[in-house]
């Protein structure tokens, strides 16, 4: 059975990767739907949703279009978990493949170095990290990405010690190929399934994280993002209760899609596990 036919027999699967493309739509149709810019003021503050033609989602305490803004930071949203994820894989993968391969004193050095990171909490680090360099998208990915790449060196570390004595790997390093040659051809490629389900959902976790900072005050305050929506409408939930609510829906839904798609991955690329499940 082929990889998308697995993939499509998990139905929570299917339901997530259609969420995820209609907000993936969303962000690329930003542009077009809504040209000018989300912080522009284009009518009077509280318009509640549908109540005005052109402003289906009502507008903001400035004015702002809600609709605008949503559809604009699902594109911030997705672009900081896309980058930071990118980045985490890049430092947690190297990492993990030599630790794990060479073993020894280089995996202690580099197991103690993750474990230093993982003794702090993730988001008061990335709160650190970004309030010292500063609040911008930049700051934020790498912030992100710091934070998030040593629960990928130690799947890559345990996965590449369980292959390392393998039949295939004894007889590349006996025909002479060098040990980044099998690092990267021989052992590397068979650990790639476990990496793409943990990075699905790495994504998830980055636009949390994102959201998060953003709700605290700590976003980029030149983009706009659905954590900095929910965190300017804190103060008036009851009063402007859609303001709050669909950035909400939006991170729910995204991340949930995220997740499905994550479970969907996994059952795909490890049939034999999910059929002891």
């Amino acid at each position: 059975m082929s990889f998308f036919a697995r993939f499509a027999q998990n139905r929570g699967a299917l339901v997530g990767l259609v969420i995820l493309l209609v907000i993936i739509a969303m962000a690329l149709l930003a542009p077009l739907l809504f040209p000018e810019s989300p912080w522009r003021m284009v009518q009077r503050p509280f318009l509640p949703p549908f109540s005005q033609e052109g402003f289906p989602l009502g507008t903001d305490t400035m004015g702002r279009n809600v609709a605008a803004g949503l559809m604009h930071g699902a594109w911030v949203s997705l672009l900081i978990g896309l980058v930071s994820t990118s980045v985490a894989l890049l430092i947690g993968v190297p990492l993990g493949a030599i630790a794990g391969y060479y073993g020894g004193w280089i995996d202690d050095v580099l197991m103690r170095i993750t474990e230093f990171f993982q003794t702090i909490p993730n988001f008061a680090l990335a709160i650190v990290l970004v309030a010292i360099m500063q609040p911008s998208v930049t700051s934020i990915v790498l912030a992100i990405a710091l934070v998030s790449w040593p629960p990928v060196a130690r799947l890559v570390r345990a996965e590449f010690m369980s292959l390392r004595h393998r039949e295939y790997v004894e007889a590349a390093r006996l025909v002479g190929q060098s040990n980044t040659t099998i690092i990267l051809r021989q052992i590397l490629p068979n650990t790639l399934s476990p990496i793409i389900v943990l990075a699905s959902l790495m994504v998830a976790t980055a636009i949390l994280l994102e959201s998060s900072l953003s709700f605290l005050g700590l976003g980029d305050p030149n983009v706009m993002s659905w954590g900095y929506m929910i965190g300017a409408a804190r103060t008036v939930i009851r009063q402007a209760w859609w303001l709050s609510f669909f950035p909400g829906v939006a991170i729910l839904l995204t991340v949930l899609a995220l997740n499905l798609v994550g479970e969907g991955l996994d059952d795909a690329l490890n049939p034999k596990l999910s059929r002891e499940r």
